[in-house]
């Protein structure tokens, strides 16, 4: 097909029947794609190793063609398929053989984030125009960010739906017939990574675009940190009214700088210090915002104080920095801080999330599952300083080292579990060998977090805090962080029924370890 035709398909109404697609992999997103492509009239033919039996039954309903089978080379029948564009899920890495051979053979690669982009016109609002986009990215608290941003938006009076990585595939928020005034996006650096591939005629560009922060994380994927910090920087290009940074975090500031973005768009920094003109902060225990007011000079506007996010349980200094974030990004859309406070007040953190689990005989379980890189641990660790660390599992190629350099002698304890049990040994011999440190036999599976916990109990006193941020992935033991959060909670409250523990504020709770 000619680059011709293919620049012309931006538009849900543009010419798309007998566009010959190939989607890989049939999770979610490869399902919206298919089921988006199929609508528009497109010849497509899912490529997956392995099929959900619904996906599959669904797939001829549809109108879509389903092959099956190793992935390790190209197929035959997708060679044979001889497709216009292939359409790539997140999980295919760049060295994956058939991403490979797409780029070789000249033929469009393109990821859902594109084709989305490309058909937001499908729904449009009442002044006639699309929804506008707001990206969010990072290494840590994309999620957080995406939810309280569009919590914000709709506080303030705004049809806006999170969608993307958080998900809800993006193609699905384009297409629900109700419309939306803003997405907000939360964007993986795998689909950024697709997005930067984009040779179009109108590339993405968003009203406001984040990154939060960037560490070591999926280093396995992308092949080096300079790839991965490449792709997270891609969120910025293009972007119209706000580039939207973390001053803490000067790899975010030099994205922005790098940025090619319209002309007039501004940075927009954040961080809990004192902020300056064009940005957002803290002062004296109140949340302000300095960038968007007309006198941001002389004066600021509140937002909330620490002490009422503190009441909310949403005090810990990495989620205040999400919230200065998100504000950023509602206030780059005229939400009032009014608005803001009224959505902050109803707002409660995702599970897995530093969630406390459970307190029992003065001891507190904080389930971070969450936490699957360095860098999210460490943020829950500053968040609770001396607590005793359940940690490991799969760490994708990151260093543990420098987290429990900076970090590890000031915990009580270390139980340690999963895989790559090796590196986080070495790591604590290296740097906190005073540190006791603990192991769950890695052929574990069902019982390895009531191994844990009774670890756990053994150990911990009265004032203590156990907290789960293992700095790794979750797969090699569990299905899930969510598995491995849910596993880790079950597993404290069948301890505290078997002991019967009630909460620290009655007299009655046992010692720990009892």
């Amino acid at each position: 097909m000619s680059a011709s035709r293919l620049d012309a398909l931006t538009s849900w109404h543009a010419d798309w029947r007998g566009l010959r697609v190939a989607v890989l992999g049939l999770s979610v997103t490869g399902f919206s794609v298919a089921d988006t492509l199929t609508e528009l009239g497109a010849d497509v033919l899912v490529v997956t190793e392995s099929a959900d039996e619904e996906y599959e039954r669904l797939l001829p309903v549809i109108g879509a063609r389903l092959w099956t089978g190793s992935l390790a080379t190209v197929p035959a029948e997708l060679e044979a398929f001889v497709p216009d564009v292939v359409i790539a899920s997140p999980g295919f890495s760049p060295r994956h053989p058939i991403v490979e051979w797409t780029r070789a053979s000249g033929i469009a690669l393109w990821g859902d984030i594109e084709l989305a982009w490309r058909v937001r016109d499908k729904v449009l609002r009442s002044d006639g125009t699309p929804a506008d986009w707001v990206l969010v990215t990072g290494t840590n608290g994309k999620t957080t960010t995406t939810r309280l941003t569009a919590s914000m938006l709709v506080a303030g009076g705004l049809r806006a739906a999170p969608c993307g990585n958080i998900g809800t595939p993006v193609l699905d928020a384009v297409r629900d017939p109700g419309g939306f005034d803003v997405l907000v996006v939360e964007l993986s650096s795998h689909q950024l990574w697709y997005l930067g591939l984009q040779s179009g005629p109108r590339p993405l560009s968003p009203h406001a675009a984040v990154c939060l922060n960037l560490a070591d994380d999926h280093l396995e994927w992308h092949g080096s940190f300079a790839a991965y910090r490449d792709a997270k920087a891609v969120v910025y290009q293009h972007t119209r009214v706000a580039c939207v940074y973390n001053k803490a975090d000067s790899a975010t500031r030099e994205m922005v700088e790098d940025a090619d973005v319209v002309e007039g768009a501004r940075a927009i920094g954040f961080d809990l210090g004192v902020p300056g003109p064009s940005d957002l902060g803290v002062v004296d225990g109140i949340l302000v915002d300095r960038a968007f007011l007309a006198d941001r000079h002389t004066s600021a506007l509140e937002i909330t104080t620490v002490a009422d996010l503190a009441a909310a349980g949403l005090d810990a200094p990495h989620i205040v920095a999400n919230i200065l974030a998100a504000s950023a990004l509602a206030r780059s859309l005229d939400v009032t801080p009014a608005a803001l406070r009224a959505a902050l007040r109803d707002f409660a953190l995702d599970p897995h999330r530093i969630e406390v689990v459970a307190v029992s005989a003065g001891i507190t379980w904080v389930d971070d599952s969450k936490a699957t890189n360095p860098h999210a641990a460490a943020s829950s660790l500053a968040a609770y300083p001396g607590a005793l660390w359940v940690v490991g599992g799969l760490l994708k190629g990151a260093d543990i080292g420098p987290l429990v350099a900076a970090r590890g002698s000031g915990v009580k304890a270390a139980i340690v579990l999963g895989t790559d049990r090796e590196a986080v040994r070495a790591a604590f011999a290296r740097h906190a060998p005073e540190v006791p440190v603990f192991e769950v036999d890695a052929a574990e599976t069902e019982n390895v977090m009531a191994r844990v916990v009774d670890l756990a109990l053994e150990i911990a006193r009265d004032g203590d805090v156990v907290l789960l941020a293992p700095a790794a992935a979750s797969f090699d033991q569990f299905t899930s962080y969510a598995d491995r959060g849910r596993r880790f909670a079950d597993a404290v409250r069948e301890r505290i029924r078997e002991q019967g523990g009630e909460r620290d504020d009655d007299d009655s709770a046992p010692d720990a370890g009892a």
